[in-house]
């Protein structure tokens, strides 16, 4: 039985540099609506993480 298997092609970034940016201010305008602390927290932390990456 041929097997015609190949190389999975190069993996490309799901989000731009640009997009980590507006998902950020994003959460900042969010974060400042919430009165949720345990969201808030939440929110803090992606933001945070978020920054990892710009």
């Amino acid at each position: 039985m041929p097997t015609d298997a190949k190389e999975p092609g190069r993996a490309r970034a799901l989000l731009s540099t640009a997009d980590f940016k507006l998902l950020r201010r994003a959460l900042e305008s969010h974060a400042k609506a919430t009165e949720d602390r345990d969201e808030l927290a939440k929110i803090n932390a992606l933001h945070h993480r978020l920054g990892t990456y710009t």
